[in-house]
């Protein structure tokens, strides 16, 4: 007997062994139709072989369905005879795009499931037109009782503490229902990643032997609730950066690190907040000879650059509005739209250049370290940072008197600092009547008034 061949709704598996792929097929399924068959004990060109079904097989298979596919599915499993052999037919449906299956969205494409992209994810989003399909509002495949009570009574107690909430611990199921983070016995996605363990919620860390990604001298995975993933990765970059001491007028003894620890927990706390969950990739913290970087796979919101939050007040694009909350309730991030103003602010304070890099896949806050002679070199810059504001300008004023003019990328190659603090050093030079610009974005230049004045006298 023969069932035909496989279609964008229909899917054929040999056996219960192929049960992953069999996930896979139906969230593609899900994602591009909404609903689909699939016959266990069916060869991919239709041909009925059958398999031992047993009462152990079918559970197995809503098992498999209830914990890998989300959001859950109820879908209809029954063993059929097709020939005079035992098969399996599993027949579903849903509305609620998109699905995921291992944490991961496929759509279907021909008899094919083909991974999404997050452009494909977001258009699935706005197509649902409902701000309860974002992935951290979909029911997760954790209970409540799978909620770290222990870091729940913790979170309740400091969110209490500082004033941003005024409920108290009673018990699991009625804090997480005043938090909104269930639904039913079922914790959401974003209570899921905040409070419980799950090994798709991991971070990445590692120190490398040179300033190049080859060579680890040492390589760790850890997974668990956001907040316990933050505290581990902090602590790793305190064992592995370096720390002066210095001593009081009392001769009290004080540890200072060479990059400021406050912008080190912002910059991990918005990249697990902004983190694209729907990707199914880790957080990363990789730490060179020569820089730290902080990898967040989450892309930078299209049209919009770090500097708009950090040199003017822009509205934030939240990609997980309820896991920000959430952090905002205890204070861990104090407001929203504010983390990489609060980066860069510590590190112009402390001294230390740093880089946000938009990449194609993610984003990345990088810390660059101060070697033994920079650190040296910084030691009078500690307690008066005016001189490198008037370095920096009789260096840019050098420049301009040789070249004519100077651009934004320019001066950063000049003084080998952040775009941002480059832009930030030409706005103030230009409030002091010191130069004078022309010209929007990356058209844009500075001149001297003097040289601008002579340059206009030639048209």
């Amino acid at each position: 007997m023969n069932l035909g061949m496989e279609t964008e709704t229909l899917e054929f598996k040999k056996s219960t062994g192929e049960l992953k792929e069999a996930m896979n097929s139906i969230c593609a399924m899900l994602n591009k139709h909404h609903y689909g068959e699939l016959y266990f004990g069916v060869k991919p060109d239709g041909t009925v072989i059958g398999q031992v079904v047993t009462e152990e097989s079918l559970r197995e298979v809503s098992q498999r369905i209830k914990n890998f596919i989300e959001p859950r599915i109820y879908p209809e499993i029954r063993k059929i005879v097709l020939d005079g052999r035992d098969c399996i037919h599993v027949k579903f449906s849903g509305n609620q795009i998109p699905y995921f299956a291992y944490n991961v969205a496929r759509i279907r494409v021909a008899d094919e499931d083909l991974v999404m992209s997050r452009e494909e994810i977001t258009s699935l989003l706005l197509q649902s037109g409902r701000d309860g399909n974002r992935w951290e509002n979909l029911v997760s495949n954790k209970t409540i009782a799978d909620a770290d009570e222990e870091l729940l009574k913790k979170y309740i107690a400091q969110a209490h503490d500082v004033g941003r909430i005024s409920i108290s611990y009673t018990d699991r199921k009625t804090v997480l229902n005043q938090l909104e983070l269930t639904d039913g016995e079922w914790l959401l996605n974003a209570g899921k990643v905040l409070f419980s363990e799950d090994l798709t919620q991991d971070v990445q860390l590692a120190t490398f032997a040179t300033n190049e990604r080859l060579t680890f001298t040492d390589i760790q995975r850890h997974h668990g609730p956001v907040l316990k993933l933050v505290d581990i990765a902090e602590t790793y970059i305190k064992n592995n950066i370096h720390w002066r001491v210095e001593f009081t007028g009392t001769l009290q003894r004080t540890e200072i690190p060479e990059i400021p620890m406050d912008a080190i927990r912002e910059s991990l706390l918005n990249s697990f907040c902004h983190k694209d969950y729907a990707a199914g990739e880790s957080n990363e913290v990789a730490i060179y000879k020569d820089r730290i970087e902080i990898y967040n796979p989450g892309t930078f919101p299209e049209g919009l650059e770090p500097e708009d939050y950090i040199e003017r007040v822009e509205r934030p694009v939240r990609r997980n509005p309820k896991i920000a909350r959430i952090l905002y309730y205890s204070k861990d991030i104090e407001s929203f739209g504010t983390g990489l103003k609060r980066i860069a602010d510590s590190c112009e304070k402390s001294g230390v250049r740093y880089e946000f890099q938009k990449k194609k896949t993610g984003f990345v806050v990088c810390f660059y370290r101060q070697l033994d002679k920079e650190k040296a070199d910084k030691k009078p810059i500690k307690a008066d940072k005016k001189p490198i504001t008037i370095t920096r300008q009789e260096k840019i004023t050098a420049y301009i008197e040789t070249y004519g003019s100077i651009s934004n990328k320019e001066a950063r190659e000049l003084l080998g600092i952040a775009d941002s603090t480059a832009k930030r050093v030409l706005k103030e030079m230009v409030e002091e009547n010191i130069l004078v610009v022309e010209g929007e974005r990356k058209a844009r230049r500075y001149f001297l008034p003097k040289k601008r004045a002579k340059t206009d006298n030639l048209f």
